[in-house]
C-alpha cells in the first residue's frame, strides 16, 4: 500500500495505490497530514480497501506527484548517522544523535525542479530514510516501544547549502537547510508493517553518475533508538518527519562538485521509490 498526493502544487489529491490501481481518498480525509495521522488513517484506509469503498482516481498515472504528506509540525533531522559520512565530513562519529531542524516550507514533490538563488554556491544532495510519526511520542520507555510510533516510511532529499550551513552558520546547521524546496519527499509512504527499516538499499545520482549507494544497516543510530533517544527531550506528534542521515557520497567530500545549473539529482530507496530534481539557478 502507498499514499500518495497527486495534483498541482497546493491542489493535490490524497491517494492510495494497491495493487497497482490508485484509489481516492477525499471520501475519507481531506488530506495525508497531522490530522490524517492522528485518527489512524493508515488502518483507516486499509478497512476501507478491504471493503471496497474506495473509488479509483481518474487520469492519476499523469498527474503530478506531490510530496505524500502536508503540513508536519516538524521536520526532525539526524545528521553524522553513518560511520563513513561523518568521517568525509571530518568529525568522528557521534555518541549521540547530532539533530538539527527544517522548516515544512522546505517540503516539495520528489520530481519538482530544484530552484536554486545565484548565491547558493555549494548545494549538496543528501539520500535519506524518512519516518513519519503516527502517535505522539515523548519519553518512551524502550527503542522497541520508539519504533511502534510510527506510521510508515518516506524517501527524502535532505538538501543542504554547505556556505550557509557551515560558513555562516552562526555554530548551528539549520540556516544551511532551509531553502525553499530543500526537503523533496515521496513519491508514496508506505506503512511500518511493509517496511524493514534496519535493511534498505539507498543510492544517489547526479547526471547519471553515482555517488552514494550504501544501506540502513549502516545506521549508527537506529530508527527506534533516535526515536527513543530524542523522545526524552521532545515531543514527536502524528504527520512528524524524521530524516535518518545520509551515507558517504556528498560533495562535502571534495570529490565531486556541488550542485550547478542544469544538473540532474536522482535518488531510490528500496521499496520507497524514487526522485529526479532538475537543477534551475534562479535570478
Amino acid at each position: 500500500m502507498e499514499l500518495l498526493r497527486l495534483g498541482p502544487i497546493g491542489h493535490e489529491i490524497p491517494a492510495v495505490r494497491h495493487e497497482g490501481v490508485c484509489f481516492e481518498l477525499r471520501p475519507l480525509f481531506d488530506d495525508i497530514d497531522p490530522n490524517f495521522f492522528a485518527a489512524d488513517g493508515i488502518g483507516r484506509v486499509r478497512s476501507a480497501l478491504d471493503a471496497g469503498e474506495l473509488n479509483p482516481l481518474d487520469g492519476a498515472e499523469e498527474m503530478r506527484i506531490g510530496a505524500p504528506l502536508t503540513r508536519p509540525s516538524a521536520i526532525v533531522c539526524v545528521g553524522m548517522n553513518y560511520a563513513a559520512h561523518a568521517r568525509e565530513a571530518g568529525a568522528e562519529p557521534p555518541e549521540r544523535p547530532v539533530i538539527f531542524f527544517k522548516m515544512p516550507s522546505t517540503i516539495a514533490g520528489p520530481n519538482d525542479p530544484l530552484e536554486l538563488p545565484p548565491d547558493a554556491t555549494k548545494a549538496d544532495w543528501e539520500v535519506e530514510l524518512g519516518v513519519v510519526i503516527g502517535s505522539r511520542a515523548f519519553r518512551v520507555a524502550s527503542v522497541e516501544e520508539g519504533l511502534n510510533h510510527v506510521a510508515g516510511y518516506v524517501l527524502g532529499n535532505d538538501l543542504s547549502e554547505r556556505r550557509l550551513q557551515l560558513e555562516e552558520s552562526g555554530g548551528q546547521w539549520s540556516k544551511g537547510k532551509n531553502l525553499p524546496g530543500f526537503t523533496p519527499l515521496g513519491p508514496w509512504i508506505r506503512p511500518a508493517a511493509e517496511v524493514d527499516p534496519g535493511d534498505l538499499r539507498l543510492r544517489s545520482w547526479v547526471n547519471g553518475e553515482a555517488r552514494q549507494d550504501s544501506s540502513t544497516s549502516d545506521l549508527i543510530f537506529s530508527v527506534g533508538e533516535i526515536i527513543f533517544q530524542l523522545s526524552q527531550a521532545m515531543a514527536f506528534e502524528p504527520g512528524d518527519v524524521i530524516l535518518t542521515g545520509t551515507p558517504q557520497g556528498v560533495a562535502l567530500s571534495g570529490k565531486y562538485p556541488y550542485l550547478a545549473d542544469g544538473d540532474v539529482v536522482e535518488l531510490e530507496l528500496e521499496g520507497l521509490g524514487r526522485h529526479r530534481q532538475v537543477v534551475t539557478v534562479t535570478e
